[in-house]
């Protein structure tokens, strides 16, 4: 037997020593192969930080949470029986008693949605187009309307229990020298207490819509609206044909953070009208926490909250299919 190389053969047991150039290309491959190691666990190390927060704070609360909702969990007693599904179906059985209290507290967020989300999408619409225009004390501006954003819910809430107090209140005083109805109870009547809720919290989150609507007409490229206009298109169908279909992915984020923070809404009612009058503006974040902190029923608030989470997750997927980009069909050949 024989080993070949090049021209010569050798003799078995003679093998070809390895030259410096194949030294040099198996060190080579090697370090490439070190290279290709420490470029895959780089961006798991980078990841690290936020996968072990998001665990800790979101995906082991949610596990935990299911746990929960399938035992009658009452902290104050020892045992914690299992009983599977009877939160989830007392939910849904008219003659339990969080049937009426949870399905009301979903209609008081209905409303509450329905009510403040057509205006968040519109008013900081209107006051982004208005700011995206140059005019003196334009930068004063935008802070005025994005300062009430950086006070806290509680801060908020108190504040204006205060103004719009029937008694008080610099509303109703206001109002009384405008020759307006100077004894409306804004947070003890309906439909007052709703104008005063949505009323409020429009005021207080305007700021932050107007200003991502504002980051998203800068993108849109100035030569579109000069096209426009070469077109003859005026300002009403510049706004439907360039600005609108321009901000879709904007709206489309818009319409889906808002939706959520109306239907989390919790703050503004507990602290400015108490739930009232009655029940009425009793939201469904309020009503869950009432269940599980006050009455110690955490089984039936955990299964509360999942039920909202599945009504959040359907609208959230509509909206998505609602902005949808559409592709555009293809046109099948004719025959000739």
């Amino acid at each position: 037997m024989s080993t070949k190389v090049g021209e010569r053969v050798l003799p078995a047991g003679r093998a070809r020593r390895p030259s410096a150039l194949d030294q040099e290309s198996q060190k080579n491959r090697g370090v490439r192969a070190g290279t290709r190691q420490e470029g895959i666990a780089t961006p798991w190390l980078f990841l690290a930080p936020y996968l072990l927060l998001f665990g800790s704070f979101v995906i082991l609360p949610a596990v935990l949470g299911v746990w929960i909702s399938l035992h009658s969990w009452d902290y104050t007693l020892p045992n914690k029986p299992f009983v599977g599904l009877d939160n989830y179906i007392a939910l849904f059985s008219p003659g339990s008693t969080v049937f009426g209290p949870f399905w009301g507290s979903m209609r008081a967020t209905g409303i509450f949605t329905a009510l403040s989300v057509p205006l968040l999408l519109i008013v900081p619409l209107a006051v982004a187009l208005l700011m995206s225009k140059k005019f003196p004390g334009r930068d004063f501006l935008r802070a005025i309307y994005f300062a009430p954003y950086v006070l806290g819910v509680a801060v908020i809430s108190v504040l204006w229990r205060y103004l719009l107090d029937n008694n008080i209140g610099l509303v109703n005083h206001y109002l009384g020298l405008l020759g307006l109805p100077d004894d409306t109870a804004w947070t003890t009547t309906t439909p007052a207490v709703w104008v005063a809720l949505v009323g409020v919290t429009v005021w207080w989150t305007l700021g932050f819509n107007a200003v991502i609507y504002l980051a998203g007409l800068q993108d849109i490229p100035i030569e579109l609206y000069e096209a426009a206009r070469v077109d003859g298109a005026g300002p009403w169908m510049q706004f439907l044909h360039v600005t609108i279909p321009g901000l879709k992915p904007i709206l489309s984020f818009i319409t889906i953070i808002t939706l959520l923070a109306s239907a989390n809404m919790f703050g503004q009612s507990y602290l400015m009208t108490q739930g009232g009058p009655g029940r009425e503006t009793r939201t469904a974040i309020y009503q869950i926490a009432d269940t599980g902190l006050r009455n110690f029923q955490m089984g039936s608030a955990a299964a509360m909250s999942y039920v909202l989470t599945i009504f959040l997750m359907a609208i959230s997927a509509f909206v998505f299919y609602l902005f949808r980009e559409k592709q555009p069909k293809k046109r099948r050949g004719v025959r000739s």
